[in-house]
């Protein structure tokens, strides 16, 4: 059966996605920056697709709760090596099917990912589903450029 998902290249890359990344550390920081204002301590944010947390741990801070997903079990496992705080929590999750209930985020963040999933569409359906009314949607996707 063809893993349509890419979920084995997922977990067998995610002990090298920490370090690899590391190279984009810059990238994160800006869309940090851009983030941040955003969100406050009132605020319960659902992260899809959150790899090893390289956004998770630099947020979660300025939030009440933060659920930090990935469909990779092994992204979930390297993520949590790093720690968890009291309002972090890492979980095992398919963006495109959600077991969260309808309209309890405040905020859902999908960085860098919508772009390489297979159904990105009912990604958006579920982000919509599990955000309040109103809620925040953060979903950066970042470009590489040659040159300067």
């Amino acid at each position: 059966m063809i893993d349509k998902s890419n979920k084995k290249f997922w977990n067998k890359f995610a002990r090298l996605y920490a370090p690899f990344m590391k190279k984009d550390k810059g990238v994160y920081e800006k869309v940090c920056r851009y983030i941040y204002p955003h969100l406050n301590k009132n605020m319960n944010l659902l992260e899809l697709a959150c790899g090893s947390g390289q956004l998770s741990f630099s947020l979660s801070k300025y939030t009440k709760s933060w659920i930090g997903t990935d469909f990779s079990e092994q992204m979930i496992c390297e993520a949590k090596k790093s720690g968890e705080y009291e309002n972090l929590i890492f979980e095992i999750a398919d963006a495109t099917s959600l077991s969260f209930e309808d309209g309890k985020f405040d905020c859902v963040l999908i960085a860098n990912a919508l772009h390489i999933m297979p159904n990105p569409y009912k990604a958006m359906k579920e982000i919509y589903r599990v955000l309040k009314p109103n809620g925040i949607s953060f979903a950066p996707t970042f470009l590489f450029k040659e040159g300067k």
